[in-house]
């Protein structure tokens, strides 16, 4: 039986105060499965990027609390908390974030040398042939078609052999063959090295490719209780409870 490797527990996330009060996030609950791949939807301001920046530990939340990888992120102190980040939790964002004068190999294994630790170079070598960067490596972002940085952020965030990939409108700016592309890659390399994907995204479409959708509006999660979605063998899907 698969363990839950995060865990939203009545989370809470106010700006402001009365009488003008902003709910971003009004008690989210919500449990994610180790390996599973969970596409988090809802329209602009529904809340999905703040808690999405909350499961990361980029953010507090007002009230309740958030489980990754069986640590709770507000018992941890600020330093704690950056290194946890960068070793159990990798992100993988819209605008790819890659350093534009670092060559494509060393913004992959920035992270990894930044946290003082020895480079994999046969998981790094099997990353970057999943993900076709071979003859990428000693070129510039700038010389990199946006599908081309998306598969340079995947990497970087997988390269730190992360628990769980918390990928932020990864597809945004990129066209619709591309971002079908770049979320099968996701799908690929999570079951092939094991990581737990949490993707938000306002595309119903292309949170399909998850196993699991889950919809916010107001900050809340409106998906029925105990419903779920899940692939099933020849690209269909199918809903059970």
């Amino acid at each position: 039986m698969k363990m839950n490797i995060l865990r939203a527990d009545h989370v809470r996330k106010y700006y402001g105060k009365e009488p003008v009060l902003i709910r971003a996030l009004d008690g989210i609950t919500l449990e994610v499965e180790e390996g599973s791949f969970t596409a988090i939807v809802g329209t602009s301001g529904s809340g999905k990027s703040t808690l999405l920046h909350l499961l990361g530990g980029l953010d507090t939340p007002t009230a309740g609390s958030i489980v990754v990888d069986g640590q709770e992120l507000s018992g941890m102190g600020k330093n704690e908390l950056a290194v946890f980040r960068r070793r159990r939790i990798g992100f993988i964002f819209q605008n790819y974030n890659l350093i534009p004068n670092l060559t494509i190999y060393d913004n992959i294994v920035l992270p990894v040398e930044l946290d003082g630790r020895k480079v994999d170079e046969e998981y790094l070598k099997t990353i970057v042939q999943t993900l076709g960067l071979e003859d990428k490596l000693d070129r510039k972002p700038g010389r990199l078609s946006g599908g081309q940085q998306q598969r340079a952020a995947i990497a970087r965030a997988l390269a730190a052999k992360p628990a769980v990939i918390l990928a932020d409108e990864p597809t945004g700016n990129l066209d619709s063959r591309t971002s079908h592309e770049v979320t099968g890659l996701l799908r690929t390399t999570g079951r092939q090295f094991h990581q737990t994907i949490v993707m938000i995204t306002h595309n119903d479409e292309i949170a399909q490719s998850a196993d699991r959708v889950v919809r916010i509006e107001d900050g809340r999660i409106v998906e029925k209780p105990g419903f779920f979605q899940t692939a099933v063998p020849g690209g269909g899907r199918e809903a059970r409870p």
